[in-house]
């Protein structure tokens, strides 16, 4: 996102695509009723702490600006001068990318062998790409810390044969090697207008820009072929409309600009295909349009088969891109998003792309000036976004997240994020259905740090106005997350409403707190919901503001292994370590969202348990009887009630008279204890003890007011209850 704003949260069964990782592989496992979550990529990765090394293995971390925590898999291989670390081959290969890291202001190289031979051409590695600092971005920290780099080996291997790299003589830490059969260099089509045709160089020296756009303007309706070789440009392209751009496979067609096309509208039919364009961004300017597309292709158009590293930003769409197809791409080591439909986006289709270390959302649609309609996000695979979310949605009109691959998001997002968060005006929210089916995420969530403040691998967020969109959650596989699984929050702090919410077929592995982390008013319906490996708790339940209002969990039937509550909102569940136990000194009323039959002006139902004696709720005056309630988040042996008034000596003594309800369901209501009258004094505190039965257990706790002999409403400035 190009924006300023914090990017943070509060300011305060049917089974998808399961992941395993055999041999450091990893791979995607669909039961055949559901589509596989992630791209048909053309390589195999395997991770450099599965293999052989004789350097020193770094991880597992979630440390918001460590080098293991923007790693796949949270672990990677350090390497001294002449370490190294040996890859066993998974597939027939001619060509392997590294992902490595090198200390800040160090350059190097790493040497390459293949079954013990050494070979002439080395990995050039280097940092300058690494260590982005965004200061206006609140609870960022350096970040961006691995790069990639590629390498043709000259020689085909097969499943079994080893390569190793190693150290020259600058430290590498590395992460991740992708090994991957490239097809030869295709040959150009018939009637096609070569670039070198119009006088581009291929090798890299000259400046290609003007041989570019000559045979794009000598190409129209047709095709600007961009044979094998190196181009430099030093400026952008502009008016490209109703032409295709064809290179001879993206590992044989290089274009090297941090600028490609930079147009505000297109009349469209403009198809990118097949070549690299390289950039040299080191750090991110957002005012600076430092993408391969900034603004319109116009409609009709498509970007396919590319390959786009050291940018801004893959794609930075704007205008007219009706209908817009980006598939089979990779977007990699971007300072900020991978791509982002900025608004107008309609019929939109991104699919089958590859994104790994983009320094915001890899994939993002922000519905700014108008709203992104009919639009998707499919079958992609994101590793590593570093400063945000893996894929965000901000607001916009029938949209669709389905069948992702996300995993080892950093710091201040989520895996995915459903979003009403702005940014800017004017901003279009969600609206319509938002169809969120078959992803799967993996180590997802991250600590936001701005408030000590964890984010889930799935958040709803009503940042800056209620979701009024029907959001439909369906068929999620959830593994490892480092804090909980599903999020609901009001991340502006306002406490709007996350409603409308369906949760259908989820399947939870390990999560280190929670499943549902509810922070907001609203409601959803959950089933077929499995969970093993829970952290804390079942469910945190702890709307904010308090007094906000409650969040409603309806059992839809299915779920398993998550039935408990966090029962202290004073507090975040830690990663693994249980629910506390029940505390008979703590106030299990503080804190928890409170409701009221109705409410005097400003003296609110929250007002009743925000632990400051000297506010209170008051309610409807001469309308009794009125009801206050409060949601204790789990079942509780409640004993004793303490109710209490504003200790001043300006409120006069008074009796009100009450009953106590009690409730599980927080619907079908019980009688605790019949109606009496309890005095208020301010001469012994103003406050009134209620003893419970023993045998009550409730979660619900209703206070019913008939009378008060000091004011027509009823009135309490704190209810505390406890366990004895």
């Amino acid at each position: 996102m190009h924006s300023n704003s914090l990017r943070s949260v509060r300011s305060m069964p049917a089974i998808g695509a399961a992941v395993a990782l055999a041999a450091g592989l990893l791979v995607t496992l669909a039961p055949a009723a559901h589509a596989a979550a992630g791209a048909d990529l053309p390589f195999t990765s395997v991770e450099a702490e599965s293999a052989t090394t004789t350097g020193t293995k770094i991880g597992p971390d979630h440390t918001q600006g460590t080098i293991a925590s923007e790693a796949s898999g949270r672990q990677a291989v350090r390497l001294g001068a002449g370490q190294r670390v040996e890859f066993t081959v998974p597939r027939a290969a001619n060509a392997v990318n590294v992902s490595y890291n090198v200390p800040d202001g160090q350059s190097g190289s790493l040497n390459v062998y293949v079954n013990g031979t050494k070979l002439a051409k080395t990995l050039a590695v280097t940092s300058k790409y690494s260590y982005v600092d965004t200061s206006w971005i609140a609870g960022a920290k350096t970040h961006h810390f691995f790069d990639n780099a590629r390498l043709l080996l000259g020689q085909n291997v097969q499943p079994g044969d080893k390569i190793a790299v190693e150290a020259v003589s600058t430290q590498v830490t590395v992460d991740v090697a992708d090994f991957e059969q490239v097809a030869a260099a295709a040959t150009k089509p018939a009637g096609a207008v070569s670039v070198t045709d119009k006088g581009a160089d291929p090798s890299g020296q000259g400046d290609s820009t003007q041989a570019f756009r000559s045979a794009i303007a000598a190409a129209q309706g047709g095709v600007v072929w961009i044979p094998p070789g190196d181009y430099r440009l030093t400026s952008s392209l502009s008016g490209v409309q109703n032409v295709t751009l064809q290179g001879a496979g993206s590992w044989h067609s290089v274009v090297h600009t941090s600028r490609f096309i930079d147009q505000s509208s297109s009349s469209g039919g403009v198809h990118l295909k097949d070549f690299a364009v390289i950039g040299e961004v080191t750090e991110r300017v957002d005012s600076n349009p430092d993408n391969f597309v900034n603004g319109s292709l116009g409609p009709g158009s498509s970007v396919s088969g590319m390959w786009l590293q050291h940018l801004k930003v893959g794609l930075w769409l704007t205008g007219n891109n009706d209908n817009l197809v980006v598939e089979n791409n990779r977007v990699l080591d971007t300072t900020a998003d991978g791509l982002n439909l900025n608004g107008n986006a309609r019929g939109v289709r991104v699919r089958n792309n590859f994104l790994r270390n983009n320094g915001d959302d890899a994939l993002a649609m922000w519905s700014l000036y108008s709203p992104d309609t009919n639009s998707s996000f499919e079958n992609n695979t994101i590793s590593q976004p570093n400063l945000a979310n893996g894929i965000a949605i901000y607001g916009g009109t029938d949209l669709a997240v389905k069948n992702n691959l996300i995993f080892d998001t950093n710091a201040l997002g989520s895996g995915i994020a459903i979003s009403n968060q702005k940014f800017l005006d004017p901003f279009s929210p969600l609206a319509g259905t938002i169809t969120v089916s078959g992803n799967t995420l993996v180590r997802a969530g991250a600590m936001n740090p701005n408030w000590q403040h964890p984010m889930g691998a799935l958040r709803v967020d009503s940042y800056d106005s209620a979701i009024e969109a029907n959001v439909n959650i369906t068929g999620t596989t959830i593994t490892d997350s480092p804090y909980s699984a599903f999020e609901f929050v009001s991340g502006g702090g306002h406490g709007y409403a996350t409603k409308n919410i369906t949760v259908d077929g989820a399947t939870v592995r390990n999560t280190g707190t929670v499943v549902v982390q509810a922070e907001s008013q609203g409601a959803a319906k959950f089933s077929n919901v499995q969970a093993t490996g829970v952290g804390a708790a079942g469910v945190y339940n702890c709307p904010y503001p308090a007094g906000s209002g409650t969040f409603t969990l309806t059992d839809g039937g299915g779920n398993a292994g998550w039935s408990s509550t966090w029962g202290d909102c004073s507090t975040w569940p830690q990663p693994g370590q249980g629910n506390p136990d029940p505390d008979p000194t703590r106030n299990l009323a503080k804190g928890r969202p409170a409701t009221a039959t109705g409410s005097q002006d400003v003296y609110t139902p929250g007002k009743a348990v925000d632990g400051d004696a000297s506010t209170y709720w008051e309610s409807t005056n001469n309308a009794f009887p009125q009801a206050w309630t409060v949601d204790l988040g789990s079942s509780q042996a409640v004993r004793r009630l303490v109710l209490k008034l504003p200790p001043a000596t300006a409120w006069q003594a008074r009796t009100q008279t009450l009953s106590v309800q009690g409730s599980t369901d927080g619907s079908a209501y019980s009688t605790v204890l019949a109606s009496q009258g309890y005095r208020f004094d301010p001469a012994t505190g103003n406050t009134a003890t209620v003893t419970l039965p023993s045998g009550t257990n409730l979660r619900y706790l209703k206070l019913n007011v008939t009378a008060n002999t000091g004011w027509p409403a009823a009135q309490f400035s704190e209810v505390e209850a406890y366990l004895n």
